[in-house]
């Protein structure tokens, strides 16, 4: 069973998000604001978070960024605001999907099903006698086993996310995806204003791979086209 950590200071909110997900099997823990949400993530294992932007004592905002110093677990952020610069801020303080308010409980259903899709096989392990997926371009490798990305040896930490995009691009290395066909394929949805939703984890995944993000080794784009990993 998944646990989800649900923080809105709306009360009512927070108990509609919950008999929704809770008629979807999932254990639904509360917080009414960013300091209980991250009080509840110190002391309980828990597997999503939906958490809302404008809340009192500490907001969703600062909230997210705390929890990215320690913690990868999928976050979707709920905000009355529907702006795409305020999409992009979440989105670039490592938030992994956004919903805006007033939102379709089952269209949240669908997104925290989606998110946890993609996280189920995080942290696990390896039976003996199996062998590891691992893929491999140059220093960049991937073992999606353990869900570990590591470049020349070291160790990456990137958002379920960020590493389902960086996947679908080594397991195709050389072909290029346009932004619509990346969307479609990690968020399985139809790509309607995908463009800075993809540029922003593309940035992010840049950040974090490339030891010059502006003249990447291997996330290399395609102008007018799309991205791709480049076969080395």
């Amino acid at each position: 069973m998944y646990t989800v950590l649900v923080c809105d200071d709306d009360k009512e909110i927070v108990e509609a998000i919950e008999i929704y997900l809770s008629q979807e099997g999932y254990q639904i823990l509360k917080a009414y604001d960013g300091e209980q949400a991250l009080k509840v993530l110190s002391e309980e294992k828990v597997d999503l978070l939906v958490i809302d932007v404008m809340m009192p004592r500490l907001d969703g905002i600062r909230a997210t960024l705390k929890i990215r110093e320690k913690l990868s677990l999928p976050i979707i952020i709920l905000s009355a605001k529907s702006e795409d610069s305020d999409k992009i801020l979440g989105l670039n303080i490592g938030a992994d999907d956004y919903v805006t308010k007033p939102f379709n409980p089952l269209e949240l259903v669908a997104r925290v099903k989606s998110q946890l899709r993609r996280y189920t096989k995080l942290g696990s392990t390896v039976s003996a006698g199996e062998q590891e997926e691992v893929y491999t371009v140059g220093g960049l490798s991937i073992n999606d086993d353990l869900k570990e990305v590591t470049v020349d040896g070291e160790l990456v930490k990137l958002t379920p996310t960020e590493y389902d995009i960086l996947l679908l691009l080594v397991k195709n290395q050389g072909k290029v995806f346009s932004i619509d066909q990346i969307y479609e394929n990690i968020w399985n949805e139809e790509a309607i204003g995908a463009d800075n939703t993809v540029a922003v984890h593309i940035r992010h995944i840049r950040e974090k791979i490339e030891i010059n993000p502006k003249d990447p080794r291997y996330l290399k784009v395609v102008w007018g086209v799309g991205y791709k990993i480049e076969k080395i």
